[in-house]
């Protein structure tokens, strides 16, 4: 793996200084040892697997850029010593001047990907540091627990001409990343669920207070409906009655006009 020398001597540098402190207060008592396999741990992390693959990508993509300019520089080498004898001074010179300009963008390309400060350096940085806390506050919990005095690295430049088998911590260590990580996972769904209760509460109180506002609009609805209803109503039986009185005096009119006409004949 392209960083794990180097992530791994840190973590060795952390891990022996942290040791290193309970040497003076260990001298009296018998020392209890345990080593690990920084190799077999980080093959097991996810995220280093997954930050690995992320960096990996990225180193790829880098190389491809620099890999299409170089081609392309030597391109523009080939053809200009292949049309040297063709070409004037000007188209000379301007052909090495933008070798020249590309080539100094290569190595500008380059000390930005792949310098001491480069993107591959910091990205590195950025992937791998969350990995390194984790593995180092494992260890420390499992040290701190089971009161080692010493551990060392299975996998650093540190020699072991033998190792028992009962002395590797590397699986207690996995587990410990395995539950802190369940650990967290279970605080991310519980806030996860506190947010979604949250949501779900204001969906609520939205939904009855949408309720409510329906039900008055219905309400009003029907009142409105109720209203125009009795108007109409009212206006039926108005017309009833004025049809009635109409009526009425169209009856009385004729009655009179026949008394009118049976007076004048009995006057005649």
């Amino acid at each position: 793996m392209m960083f794990s020398k180097q992530n791994k001597m840190i973590l060795n540098i952390c891990l022996c200084l942290f040791l290193s402190s309970s040497i003076f207060v260990t001298a009296q008592k018998a020392q209890r040892i345990a080593y690990i396999d920084m190799e077999y741990i980080l093959d097991n992390v996810p995220e280093y697997l997954e930050a690995q693959n992320t960096l990996d990508a990225k180193v790829t993509k880098w190389r491809g850029a620099l890999d299409k300019l170089n081609r392309y520089i030597e391109k523009v080498k080939t053809d200009l010593a292949n049309e040297r004898a063709i070409l004037t001074n000007d188209l000379i010179q301007d052909k090495e001047d933008e070798i020249t300009l590309k080539q100094e963008e290569l190595r500008r390309l380059e000390s930005l990907y792949f310098g001491p400060n480069g993107d591959m350096f910091l990205l590195r940085k950025q992937l791998v540091k969350p990995v390194q806390d984790q593995v180092y506050n494992s260890i420390r919990d499992i040290v701190i627990k089971r009161k080692y005095d010493f551990v060392f690295d299975k996998s650093s430049d540190l020699v072991m001409l033998y190792s028992n088998k009962k002395y590797d911590i590397s699986d207690f260590v996995l587990n410990e990343i395995v539950r802190e990580r369940k650990i967290k996972i279970n605080e991310e769904k519980r806030q996860k669920k506190s947010v979604l209760s949250k949501e779900k509460t204001e969906k609520q109180k939205k939904l009855l207070k949408d309720r409510e506002a329906l039900r008055k609009k219905k309400e009003e609805e029907r009142k409105a409906r109720q209203k125009k209803s009795e108007e109409i109503r009212k206006k039926r039986i108005a017309d009833i009655a004025e049809k009635k009185r109409i009526l009425k005096e169209k009856k009385e009119a004729v009655r009179k006009k026949k008394e009118q006409v049976n007076k004048d004949q009995d006057n005649n």
